[in-house]
């Protein structure tokens, strides 16, 4: 096969000299493909993604801006493209790192669009991966004929079918240095075969390539008469695609907005997930498990006689029904699940190692919820596919963890939907996506654990005490004085006949926590059960009053979270490291300084002040006594 375009080629089109409208129009309606490339370093990507580049009447982006800015400048004189320049420009990029992360290349035939991701292969960027591979229906697995099934091939295959692509194509390249030989190509075929059967993959197409000169690429090659199936290009034009396969499932519509421009319109808008629905149809609301019928399916060039997997629209119902962004209209005889415990497979993605116990958001379609991970039950070793134990996950480590979430949740297993089942976890604080994770089910104890309604309140239990209950969580450096004023504020409150219960970090450890540590996990954990404790105890009517150390802003914030409102008063005991350390009365930073003691706040471990705390006490400026003083009197006026 010459390195020559096609005669075809994007700038001989016809149609572009004839009517340019007419072309961008036909090019707007076509059904668009994304894949990703993975292989082993030098298998041959670059080289690869140039050939399709090349051999498919190439698109550029910034190219068909232009057709769409000023069509007259467009003709049937479009400039030839080096297929060695291009291949070397891509070359380029990857060595100098330009697509270290995930690179994004569009590309065109007649019959579709493409965009391919261009994914780094090594096991530090198995993250990159996961963010080219979230949106791809197509994996392209290449592997150099000379090598065969290696190491990178098997972990690009598991992240691949992890991530839940359904079709994979297995393009055994560079079979121009082996001669074409059939034999070769069989031998990698079976082995490969026998591995992808051991993770799941059921089916798979294999092609023999050769990216470099061409072969079975868009044309099939002279030198593989053995081979009878489709050219890549061939295969991928005609692959499904998975949002016409998601058009079979149950529907489902994960509400985005609700649209209510005028008193007499109310409609639910959002991207439908799978299935299909008419008007009429039945529904069901989730998680409140309201039912309905469908009345109006309307868009913006009006209203529609029926709504598929893929499209955005607004529905409206009949009747009133409460039904907010984060709900999912779903059909009303195949709902989706609702729960909130889990067990999922997670990708970290953050510099820092998760935290179990530590509370992040977690974004699954359009709901946004508090969720909480467990320790994972195991890490996987992506290249052997090992279970290893494991305490924690970082960077891009993958594991299976439990998690639950602070309210239940519409979801599916991420196997059967992945817009219902894929989500990620947000820091709190920074906002920064730290994973991605896909849900397996829901833990059976979410199932057959409810809570209990009781008829004695928390405002009855409070109206006995005459009291309005609160925690006062104390928070500083060891040192610092927080259980020496803590323990004068009770001893003010219970004079005023308030009832109190005081909390402190040393009395806990003796009971509750006596099976935790002060690993940076360990603290979260210790934070978390003390937060539920003093929880509690605000339902019961109590003032509690709580002193730790509480290093890390996100737990002391979860703890908020679990109060009613107004009821936290975060009072922060501010004391320079220097006077913490002169006082030293357990004799601790002394054994922190010389190496004895590991994991100690202010030393080797981290403490993150209060950035807008409700009392502040500056311990260089008044006594413990006036400052228990300053806090009742701010408690009780």
């Amino acid at each position: 096969m010459n390195a020559t375009a096609p005669d075809s080629a994007y700038h001989t089109d016809a149609l572009i000299a004839e009517d340019i409208d007419a072309y961008l129009d036909r090019h707007q309606h076509k059904s668009l493909l994304r894949f990703i490339t993975c292989g082993s370093v030098d298998d041959g990507k670059s080289t690869l993604i140039g050939r399709l580049l090349y051999d498919s009447k190439m698109i550029f982006e910034d190219q068909l801006a232009a057709l769409e800015a000023d069509s007259k400048k467009v003709g049937t004189q479009g400039q030839e493209i080096d297929f060695a320049l291009l291949v070397d420009g891509l070359a380029a990029e990857r060595e100098q790192g330009i697509t270290i992360d995930v690179a994004y290349r569009f590309f065109a035939t007649e019959k579709r669009k493409f965009i391919v991701a261009d994914t780094p292969g090594h096991e530090q960027y198995t993250r990159n991966m996961v963010t080219g591979a979230s949106t791809a229906d197509l994996a392209v697995i290449l592997i150099d004929a000379r090598k065969g099934v290696l190491t990178q091939t098997r972990r690009h295959s598991y992240l691949a079918h992890l991530i839940g692509i359904r079709n994979v194509v297995l393009a055994v390249n560079k079979m121009d240095l082996v001669s074409y030989e059939q034999g070769v190509f069989d031998r990698i075929v079976a082995n490969y075969a026998a591995f992808a059967r051991s993770i799941g993959i059921a089916d798979f197409s294999a092609i023999p390539i050769s990216g470099f000169k061409g072969d079975n690429i868009a044309s099939l090659s002279p030198h593989t008469p053995w081979y009878r199936g489709p050219t890549l290009i061939e295969h991928l034009e005609n692959v499904p695609l998975d949002a016409e396969a998601d058009q079979e499932q149950p529907f489902r519509l994960p509400v985005q907005w609700v649209n209510r421009p005028n008193l007499d319109f109310r409609g639910f808008a959002g991207l439908v997930a799978s299935g299909r629905l008419k008007p009429g149809d039945a529904i069901r609301v989730l998680p409140s498990g309201r039912t309905s019928n469908v009345a109006r399916i309307v868009t913006m060039d009006g209203d529609l006689d029926g709504a598929v997997a893929g499209q955005s629209v607004t529905l409206t119902l009949t009747g009133e029904v409460d039904c907010s962004r984060g709900d999912v209209i779903a059909a009303a005889d195949a709902p989706s699940q609702v729960a909130d415990q889990f067990e999922a497979t997670i990708v970290w993605m953050a510099e820092e190692e998760m935290l179990p116990g530590r509370s992040y958001w977690l974004k699954l379609a359009t709901q946004t919820v508090s969720a909480t991970v467990q320790a994972p039950k195991y890490q996987v070793n992506v290249n052997t596919l090992e279970h290893l134990a494991a305490k924690t996950l970082d960077l891009n480590a993958i594991g299976v963890a439990n998690l639950s979430t602070d309210r239940p949740i519409v979801f599916e297993p991420y196997a059967e939907n992945r817009q219902l089942g894929g989500f990620v976890l947000i820091d709190k604080l920074t906002n920064a996506t730290v994973a991605a994770g896909m849900l397996h089910f829901a833990l059976r104890r979410a199932q057959n654990v409810h809570w209990q309604p009781t008829d004695v309140t928390r405002e009855v239990r409070a109206d006995l005490k005459n009291q309005k209950p609160a925690v006062l969580w104390f928070t500083g450096l060891s040192g610092a004085g927080k259980s020496t004023i803590a323990n004068l504020v009770e001893k003010k409150l219970v004079r005023m006949n308030r009832h109190t219960f005081l909390l402190d970090g040393d009395n806990v450890r003796h009971g509750l926590n006596k099976d935790l540590g002060f690993t940076d996990a360990d603290r979260v954990e210790n934070i978390r059960r003390v937060g539920e404790v003093a929880r509690l105890m605000t339902d019961a009517g109590v003032i509690v009053i709580t002193a730790f150390i509480s290093p890390f802003r996100a737990e002391r914030e979860m703890v908020r979270r679990m109060m009613q409102p107004g009821e936290f008063i975060e009072v922060h005991i501010d004391t320079s490291l220097a006077d913490a350390e002169s006082r030293d009365v357990k004799g601790l930073y002394a054994k922190a300084r010389s190496g004895a003691l590991k994991n100690f706040t202010g030393i080797d471990s981290p403490y993150e002040a209060p950035q807008d705390p409700e009392i502040r006490i500056d311990t260089s400026a008044m006594s413990a006594e006036e400052a228990a003083e300053l806090i009742v009197r701010r408690l009780v006026p």
